[in-house]
């Protein structure tokens, strides 16, 4: 397994509407939930009617597929990261994270 490092940098939003995010983009991703509407975008890109910014972030990305069976990925590299004081945000899609 590999992670590869997205030049680039992230925001995490909280919207008051899914309609105020531009899914074109490459590397957004929009979530909602019963309580709020959040979007991870790139930085660049936050929409301007966005209720809350969370700036700075950055990205990698763990190259290949990742099988459904697959058990602690994500825990391993969590812990690899807290030991040297990176907080995480994960985001999975349907054949990595």
């Amino acid at each position: 397994m590999e992670l590869q490092p997205l030049d680039r940098d992230f925001a995490v939003c909280q919207l008051a509407s899914a309609g105020e995010a531009d899914l074109t983009r490459p590397f957004t991703f929009l979530s909602v939930t019963d309580d709020e509407i959040s979007l991870v975008c790139e930085q660049n890109h936050v929409p301007e009617a966005a209720l809350t910014v969370e700036n700075g972030w950055k990205g990698l990305k763990i190259k290949g597929v990742l099988d459904f069976g697959m058990i602690g990925v994500i825990a391993r590299i969590a812990g690899i990261l807290a030991e040297h004081g990176i907080s995480i945000f994960v985001i999975s899609t349907f054949t990595t994270d």
